[in-house]
């Protein structure tokens, strides 16, 4: 079979423009700084992960309440792990990544008040708390069981008698 002339033409109408369009090259890693997680509460630890144009050399990571601290090279990326300060007011603090080629980037560390719970939550009673119904409770429960055994071997004398 053969091709015809005008569907050869048009094949290569069409692909010229992807022959003849420069490509770009691939685009480089972009600048950027996170902590994990984003919202922590005072006297936590906070992981903070970056990315650098060339991410095998250390970079400077400066968070207001910690100070400054050094994110390494791992697993592709800069990452480090330090703990906010106690006493650290609420508030939202910037995070500043300074790469070794003078990029930056920032993002927001949010910190909240750590609250420690008084007492456990209010759920009920329950059937084995200590108090006044617990015991009538279990003896029920016990009650209710004998009752059961007993009817069983009532229904099962029945049977063999009838």
């Amino acid at each position: 079979m053969r091709t015809s002339v005008p569907a050869a033409i048009a094949a290569l109408v069409l692909s010229l423009p992807v022959v003849l369009i420069e490509q770009s090259p691939a685009l480089a890693a972009s600048v950027f700084v996170e902590t994990n997680p984003s919202t922590v509460p005072s006297g936590d630890e906070v992981a903070v992960r970056a990315s650098c144009d060339d991410n095998l050399k250390p970079a400077t990571v400066t968070v207001e309440p910690i100070g400054t601290i050094t994110v390494s090279p791992s697993y592709g990326f800069l990452t480090a792990t330090t703990r906010v300060p106690a006493a650290t007011e609420p508030g939202d603090y910037p995070v500043r990544l300074k790469c070794p080629d003078g990029k930056t980037a920032e993002s927001t560390l949010h910190v909240v008040v750590k609250v420690e719970p008084a007492r456990g939550p209010a759920t009920g009673g329950g059937g084995t708390a200590p108090g006044s119904s617990a015991p009538v409770m279990i003896g029920g429960g016990l009650v209710a069981m004998a009752a059961g055994v007993a009817l069983g071997v009532v229904a099962l004398r029945r049977r063999r008698l009838g």
